[in-house]
């Protein structure tokens, strides 16, 4: 049996011997340079020096555990296979080894401390296309590292790239397989066959070309190296386990619940589904909460994927008859047992996290027996206009109308009983209907709006400190915009706070500034400021602003119709924040501190001065 710990020190452990520096996991919560809430792969928050920005450590090779957060098929979580939170093995090449050295090590690994047997291990290549040749270079390369010939297989989705990008690194991958079982579903079961014998346990993307325009490519002078390799899935299938939650990672979880419910795990399908739920959704609001940049449950952004996700986990739980301090003993076992060395910050906010999900349980269980109440009422009112047509018309045939429940008895839910729409579509799923979206959509729409102007018939400008923080506001793009001409267009917005006496603001920079940098920074904010430059706003379209060029963040999140802030020639955003009418309002801009945030992360703490 391999543990946890052990797969993970192997893994570090192994290329560390072959001269890679552990980089270390980075912050769970998308920075904002890929438009993303949450870092959803290994290679995410490495993307700039798989770019061209040379890493903070200086070095060319680099190896971690990365863990990640996708929610996209969060629906699935409850079978044995789906995660929202999981972690990547991950090791890289900037420009150093390249393919031969890579497919030997990762043969290596899989057979010489993974146990896999050689003759068994699959392999799928790029098979090429009008614009770049099949990838036969790494095909010799698997044969010399010891994969047999007959076991790689050339495929044409073999290959990677940013999509919708020019001018940028992408190149072929080499996909690593291993079967499950020894049973072949006929005499042509290889890594190319969909009846789910074959499990890809890595991968290794070879960023050789360059992408151009017209869907052309030429070769990099500097090539790069980018793996990733599932780490749940890897340690399930290193045990011969076809369950990812019997593995050590959640078997201290499991067990408490078994235990606590009298109901061995795996022998009632529902209530098996519900405790594979609360594992999971325990284990990744620890993570969010827990994290270096951690984050709480909202009706916004990145805070709502929290709550739907805490929320749902507190749903499964009642369900059940498992209460609010189960969970919290469910957070004790992944903060002191599981994740203690790998994570050592989940335990110094130990008090924090389980305080925060105290803080939640007891604002949801306040509303969620009642909004069930609630949703039972919509239920049966739907089935008893269906008995009554019935009787009413001997030919009433059921359509999908009449099993879909209303937008807005969907929005009330959410607005009274705190019922996440998400969750309102999976209880309707359950009982066979639907919900109609868009018509939750409009709803929430009408309601946004009425707000809005309740709002501005109470309050017609802002307060005081309304009026600093939205000084304070504007300086943070000229600031973001003086940044790219001092540090470069690499730099850009990772995250900002605002008060009423200071601004932090954090940016991507492989380096500490230099005070001749700091001076220069402040030289160009307070020339903009003396210029007096007119802040105009604009309302277009999303593709219009991007298309433009106007700075934005987490481009998902935003409407179909934005707010570009644009001041003089020195800044354009997407922004829904306050801002003065020109830069003469601000005052001296002045920086206070500059600091490491986080790895190829800095923050700068300023102050308006009159």
């Amino acid at each position: 049996m391999i543990t946890s710990k052990q797969l993970r020190e192997a893994w570090l452990n192994f290329y560390k011997e072959r001269g890679h520096e552990d980089i270390g996991a980075v912050s769970l919560i998308g920075d904002g340079s890929t438009g993303v809430m949450f870092n959803v792969a290994g290679m995410q928050p490495l993307m700039p020096y798989l770019l061209g920005a040379k890493h903070p450590s200086g070095k060319t090779r680099l190896c971690n555990v990365q863990g990640c957060v996708r929610t996209v098929d969060i629906e699935a979580v409850g079978d044995e296979s789906h995660f929202t939170f999981f972690e990547m093995m991950g090791n890289w090449s900037l420009g150093d080894y390249f393919k031969e050295e890579k497919t030997k090590w990762t043969f290596d690994f899989l057979t010489k401390v993974i146990g896999f047997d050689k003759n068994k291990i699959c392999s799928t290549v790029f098979a090429g296309n009008d614009a770049v040749a099949r990838d036969d270079e790494a095909v010799n390369c698997l044969i010399k590292a010891g994969v047999k010939k007959e076991n790689i297989f050339y495929l044409k989705d073999n290959w990677w790239e940013l999509e919708g990008t020019v001018n940028t690194p992408c190149g072929p991958d080499n996909e690593w397989f291993y079967p499950r079982h020894d049973k072949p579903c006929s005499d042509h079961c290889d890594a190319t066959c969909e009846c789910g014998r074959w499990v890809e346990v890595g991968n290794d993307v070879y960023m050789q070309y360059k992408k151009l325009e017209g869907e052309k490519f030429e070769p990099l002078k500097n090539k790069n190296v980018d793996t990733g390799f599932g780490f749940e899935r890897l340690l399930m299938y290193v045990n011969g386990l076809t369950d990812g939650y019997t593995t050590d990672l959640f078997a201290g979880v499991i067990n408490y619940m078994s235990k606590k419910l009298g109901v061995s795990y795996g022998d009632d399908k529902d209530i098996t589904k519900s405790m594979r739920v609360i594992a999971d959704h325990m284990r990744t609001t620890v993570m969010l909460i827990g994290d270096i940049n951690g984050i709480l449950p909202s009706n916004v952004g990145a805070g709502y994927i929290l709550r739907r996700i805490m929320r749902r986990a507190i749903r499964h739980a009642k369900k059940i008859g498992l209460i609010g301090e189960d969970l919290l003993n469910i957070c004790r076992i992944y903060i002191e047992e599981v994740y203690n060395e790998a994570y050592p910050l989940l335990v110094e906010k130990k008090d924090y996290i389980l305080s925060s999900i105290t803080a939640e349980f007891d604002k949801f269980s306040k509303t969620i027996e009642t909004g069930l109440k609630e949703f039972d009422k919509l239920v049966n009112g739907i089935y008893r206009k269906q008995e009554f047509m019935k009787k009413s018309n001997p030919n009433y045939v059921v359509t999908d109308e009449d099993n879909t429940i209303s937008g807005k008895a969907a929005f009330r839910l959410y607005e009274t009983y705190g019922f996440p729409v998400e969750m309102t579509e999976e209880l309707a799923s359950e009982k066979g209907l639907s919900v109609d979206l868009n018509g939750y959509k409009q709803a929430e729409k009408e309601h946004q709006e009425l707000a809005r102007a309740n709002a501005q018939n109470a309050k017609s400008g802002l307060a005081s400190s309304g009026e600093i923080e939205t000084k304070y506001h504007t300086a943070t793009h000229l600031l973001n915009a003086a940044l790219k001409k001092v540090v470069g267009e690499t730099s850009h917005q990772m995250g900002s706070n605002i008060n009423a006496e200071r601004l932090r603001f954090d940016f991507a920079c492989d380096h500490k500034l230099s005070e001749q940098e700091i001076k220069k920074v402040e030289e160009i904010v307070n020339n903009w400021i003396s210029q007096d430059l007119v802040v105009t706003k604009e309302e277009m379209t999303k593709q219009k602003a991007v298309e433009i060029g106007a700075e934005h963040q987490f481009i998902e999140r935003y409407p179909d119709i934005v707010s570009v802030f644009t001041i003089g020639d020195a800044s354009k955003e997407i922004c829904t924040g306050p801002h003065v009418k020109s830069t003469k309002e601000l005052g001296v801009f002045k920086i206070k501190k500059e600091e490491a945030s986080s790895a190829g992360v800095r923050r700068i703490k300023a102050q308006l001065q009159p």
